[in-house]
């Protein structure tokens, strides 16, 4: 039994007494039994397969073995099941570890957490799930941490751009009040509120459709100086005959026709007149839209509410194989979630 599996035998027996639960935790310590955890999906013939290692670097040979895909340029498709609960009224923590070991330039390292009635073995890219979280990178524009909740049947991204690292411990916090917290290495990297950093509800207030600018609104803050006049000399001629121009000693104009200077820029022109510009008088500032409430608009106290959480899943696509999961965990409490990855992750990390 490693020290890990003690920490969190002895923090289990603390938190039963603190109502923590962990609905689930997977570390792969027990060698090729994970099979019998993970099913992998029969919804494509031609899945990429996972391996079970430590990697070609890691801090610790045995308690740094986790799932590792294995073939280019696949789609991987496995998932594991666990008691179905709801997280109605208490926190919802995801961690897991991810190791890229190759030189990704395009592969997810995300997880997705699915309702308990999943069918895993037909589990694919459009099965519905309750929320993605994690890594994914593309080439060089993409570099990002997902985070996207399925709300009344819609996925929604989040609006914020939450820049994602190689080789890290990521953590997804849902607290019951609507506000949330992602960490990378239990460093706090993004939070806020469900309700304004997606797009789940309609806006709060709308602009009022009965409104309109009245006509006499002047919104122009500048205006020709009406006082201001053209100096008598402006009007100069963009191009004059180049006064050192001479003609051309071999020059026929019975053969060339009469001979004309070329034409060059003149240093006199100074362009097109324009009066200087005033404060107007009569601007009454920009005009704004007033808004009213929106009809359409409903609070929801519960949008972090889950009723039916059982599956974890890797559903993701890799154009060059070796990423490493790990370190799966799955509780109400984010303080043992900072333990626990203090302990794990905090020991063995690895990589930029």
């Amino acid at each position: 039994m490693t020290a890990l599996s003690l920490l969190l035998m002895a923090v289990s027996a603390v938190s039963a007494l603190a109502d923590s639960n962990i609905y689930m935790r997977e570390q792969f310590e027990d060698g090729d039994a994970w099979n019998s955890r993970w099913v992998e999906s029969k919804h494509k013939s031609d899945y990429g397969q996972f391996v079970l290692t430590a990697g070609k670097f890691y801090g610790d040979a045995e308690q740094d073995k986790g799932l590792q895909t294995s073939q280019d340029a696949r789609f991987y498709a496995s998932s594991s099941r666990f008691d179905d609960f709801s997280n109605k009224g208490e926190p919802l923590v995801i961690q897991f570890s991810v190791k890229h070991e190759q030189s990704i330039d395009c592969g997810g390292g995300y997880i997705k957490l699915f309702p308990s009635s999943l069918n895993q073995e037909e589990m694919h890219g459009d099965s519905v799930y309750n929320l993605m979280f994690g890594p994914d990178i593309c080439g060089p524009g993409t570099k990002k941490v997902h985070v996207i909740f399925n709300y009344q049947g819609k996925n929604h991204l989040i609006n914020k751009d939450i820049r994602c690292k190689y080789s890290h411990l990521y953590t997804l916090i849902l607290n019951p009040d609507n506000t949330y917290e992602v960490k990378i290495d239990n460093k706090k990297v993004e939070s806020g509120s469900l309700e304004e950093d997606w797009d789940v509800l309609p806006p709060k207030k709308v602009k009022d459709p009965e409104a309109k600018k009245p006509e006499d609104w002047d919104d122009q803050e500048k205006v020709p100086d009406p006082e201001d006049q053209k100096p008598e000399d402006w009007d100069k001629a963009e191009n004059i005959p180049d006064p050192d121009a001479k003609k051309p000693e071999d020059w026929d104009e019975e053969m060339d026709g009469e001979w004309e200077p070329p034409m060059v820029a003149n240093p006199e022109y100074k362009g097109e007149w324009n009066p200087k510009e005033i404060t107007n008088p009569a601007y009454k500032g920009k005009w704004v839209h007033p808004e009213v409430d929106n009809p359409e608009y409903t609070a929801d106290s519960e949008i972090y509410k889950y009723d039916s959480i059982g599956v974890i899943g890797l559903d993701l696509w890799q154009v060059k194989s070796g990423t490493i999961f790990d370190n799966f965990l799955i509780t109400n409490d984010p303080k043992l979630a900072e333990e626990v990855g203090n302990d794990m992750w905090g020991k063995t990390k690895v990589g930029p």
